[in-house]
């Protein structure tokens, strides 16, 4: 049976994030889920856990798999099952259409119809335990040359997945596949045609989901067990690609959302605003962390910004105000988010290998920006876990690095793939999602002391 309560195991961690999880699961483990973007706490780390520090394509892979399509969502693990999406090409190859959206470049041509797939996978061996297309239809948009029709990422309450295609749908499936609900959330058009990539994020019983776009922008909260809206409201705001965060602060819950006219806190229970912040860049990526009772907001577009907001006392438009504990205006990302971990934010310069460490609550540099050599475009966010830092660059680099005031390179592990989606982190494994396979990765088993 599902609980009607959440379990708030974040703030077991000192975060003030929470996420719905099966409160009533007496044998619990931090170590087995990874069940949204960027994880149990939404900030990027994996509590609990201890993945290799080592690997490439002849050490420490468990196992690796060919996956059908394209999607550069995160791999999405409940115990046993990992859950990936994806966009396959079918049929009859039409005449190439592109994006007619103000400004489009860049854009992959429309040449084919798609399936839309859900997939589970056992996490023990690799076999795919079932797969579900949801969805057929030709595009509207390719997308950008970097992107897929694949990216957002999927959530899951350990007893439903919640699997979002954006203008494709939104689709509730059971553990076996079946299609509990699915909701038409209408047409998206993404600015310069460059697609879609926002996830949903759950709590408690509300699903909710970010649609900023060209057209008539909004949030809107979902009730995950029946897809019916509970609440929506417009956003002055054009396209972004960022997730919605859910956190805590003073018993009141709050979703936040980066835009590029603001950064707002929504009322979780009826979506009213409840402070706005300006200062970020057009083009919004990176999804926002919070903890300690503050929230870390960035862009780099035409400009660069990094906004620590601190939530108590927050109201109304925040803007120039005392709210703002600090901010940077330079280095900052514009496709990975920032990663919080044990008080330290790291983020990377744009898309690029340029890592900054500043300690978070006062912004100082700890140590600050240094140069990560053999990193180049780095599309998927850093994650940390047991005392370590992983980025993954898209041709198919990872460096481990020490989470420490000086890190030290501890690894570079190169894989013959390319990755866009980020990690996730389960107990003592690494699941890759590159642009052909999933990876699972993890020490062989030592042999027991007898």
């Amino acid at each position: 049976m599902m609980s009607q309560r959440v379990a708030m195991i974040a703030v077991c961690f000192g975060f003030s994030l929470s996420l719905s999880l099966r409160a009533d699961d007496a044998d619990y483990d931090a170590k087995l889920y990874w069940p949204q973007w960027r994880g149990p706490l939404g900030t990027g780390v994996a509590p609990q856990s201890d993945p290799p520090v080592v690997w490439d394509e002849e050490t420490n892979i468990r196992w690796k798999i060919k996956l059908p399509g394209s999607g550069h969502a995160t791999p999405i693990v409940w115990r046993d099952r990992i859950f990936v999406t994806t966009a396959v090409p079918y049929g009859e190859k039409l005449p190439p259409r592109y994006s007619g959206a103000p400004g489009a470049h860049d854009n992959l041509p429309v040449t084919q119809r798609h399936r839309f797939f859900v997939l589970a996978i056992d996490r023990g061996d690799g076999r795919i335990v079932w797969e579900k297309a949801v969805h057929d239809e030709l595009p509207h948009e390719g997308g950008h040359e970097t992107a897929s029709l694949a990216s957002n990422s999927p959530v899951t309450d350990g007893e439903h997945l919640f699997a979002y295609f954006g203008s494709r749908g939104l689709y509730c499936l059971n553990f076996e596949g079946d299609v509990v609900w699915e909701k038409d959330m209408g047409r998206m058009h993404s600015k310069h045609g460059h697609g879609e990539g926002s996830s949903p994020v759950l709590y408690g019983d509300q699903l909710i989901i970010n649609w900023d776009h060209e057209g008539e922008s909004f949030l809107i909260s979902l009730n995950k067990k029946t897809g019916e809206p509970q609440w929506k409201v417009k956003r002055d705001e054009v396209t972004s690609w960022a997730t919605p965060i859910v956190v805590e602060h003073g018993g009141r819950a709050q979703v936040v959302v980066s835009g590029t006219d603001r950064v707002r806190g929504y009322d979780l229970t009826d979506g009213t605003v409840i402070w706005e912040c300006g200062g970020l860049s057009a083009n919004i990526v990176a999804t926002p962390v919070a903890g300690d009772g503050m929230i870390f907001a960035a862009s780099s577009y035409e400009k660069q910004a990094l906004l620590a907001i601190r939530l108590e006392g927050a109201h109304g438009d925040i803007t120039g105000t005392d709210q703002l504990v600090w901010s940077r205006r330079r280095l900052t990302p514009y496709v990975p988010s920032p990663l919080l971990y044990d008080g330290a934010l790291y983020f990377l310069r744009h898309y690029q290998g340029i890592l900054s460490r500043l300690d978070a609550k006062s912004g100082e540099d700890a140590p600050g920006a240094f140069r990560l050599a053999g990193i180049r475009n780095v599309y998927a966010s850093p994650v940390g876990a047991s005392g370590r830092v992983c980025i993954t660059d898209l041709d198919g680099m990872t460096m481990v690095i020490s989470n420490e005031d000086r890190p030290r390179l501890l690894a570079r592990n190169q894989l013959d793939d390319r990755f866009s989606a980020s990690a996730a982190i389960v107990g003592g494994e690494i699941i890759l999602r590159g642009h052909q396979s999933l990876y699972r990765i993890a020490e062989e088993s030592k042999p027991k002391e007898r």
